[in-house]
């Protein structure tokens, strides 16, 4: 039996059942000749999607450091045009937005209708950092898991469709993957000694992570769970997501004036 990538809402997720190197019953070379395919079939459907104008489309990624967020990303979107596509990338709350609510920042980058949005971590920030550098009190950060959930179902009704895509990886490949910006002259400047500090932390946030997935993970926006260890796998996963998402939305050309038939350009 197969691996799953969402889990029914209202079960308790283990990350522990889920292995980060898992591939499924396809290999490299299928799987990203599939994932071309899906890139290809998001770039037609997002265009529909943009032309369409009824709908608009929120990717989320989160995970821990290295599991690919920038990679799924340029990988993955890499046929979707900029005009209707914006991505946003959540780090530490600067002085104003802590002056706010904290979904008061991610909602002024929902994407509008006819575009896609890509959240490069997300509103999730908010239960994570908290509760494991205890930076809020529990009583705080508690409360958040629902408003978040209440956040996701007001998009949905009113016609944003959301992807949430928690990239797995495990602790052995986040060790080779930093290892590997130290070592290539390209990528340092991607390393950051606090990423040692948090990796020390790695048991506090598969807990948060885990809390997280089940509090919120609803049939309106599922998780989806993405073996990330291997990343022509975890790209073949997020590409079939997105595509299936678009495809359920089915965004259509609107109806074109009438009379075009007769007209000549001269």
């Amino acid at each position: 039996m197969g691996q799953p990538l969402t889990v029914k809402a209202g079960k308790k997720i283990d990350l522990a059942d889920f292995d980060p190197a898992y591939g499924g019953d396809i290999d490299k070379e299928a799987a990203a000749a599939a994932t071309e395919k899906n890139i290809a079939k998001i770039d037609d459907l997002s265009y529909r999607l943009y032309a369409d104008r009824r709908h608009a489309l929120l990717i989320v990624l989160q995970g821990m450091d290295t599991a690919g967020k920038d990679g799924v990303i340029r990988k993955v979107l890499s046929g979707v045009d900029p005009v209707n596509c914006r991505v946003t990338a959540f780090k530490r709350p600067n002085d104003e937005e802590l002056r706010h609510d904290f979904l008061w920042r991610i909602h002024k980058a929902v994407p509008p209708r006819g575009d896609v949005g890509i959240f490069n971590r997300s509103h999730y920030e908010d239960v994570l950092a908290p509760r494991v550098h205890a930076l809020v009190p529990e009583a705080q950060w508690k409360t958040r898991y629902e408003r978040m959930n209440e956040f996701e179902r007001m998009l949905t009704d009113e016609g944003t469709t959301i992807v949430k895509c928690f990239l797995h990886i495990s602790k052995d490949e986040q060790k080779r993957r930093l290892e590997s910006r130290l070592s290539n002259p390209n990528k340092r400047w991607k390393f950051s000694q606090a990423d040692l500090a948090e990796r020390k932390l790695w048991r506090d946030y598969q807990h948060a992570y885990e809390d997280l997935l089940t509090k919120c993970n609803t049939d309106y926006a599922p998780w989806h769970i993405v073996p990330a260890d291997h990343k022509w796998h975890r790209d073949f996963v997020v590409s079939g997501a997105v595509r299936e998402a678009l495809e359920r939305i089915n965004p259509q050309f609107p109806a074109e004036e009438p009379g075009l038939d007769q007209i000549v350009v001269e």
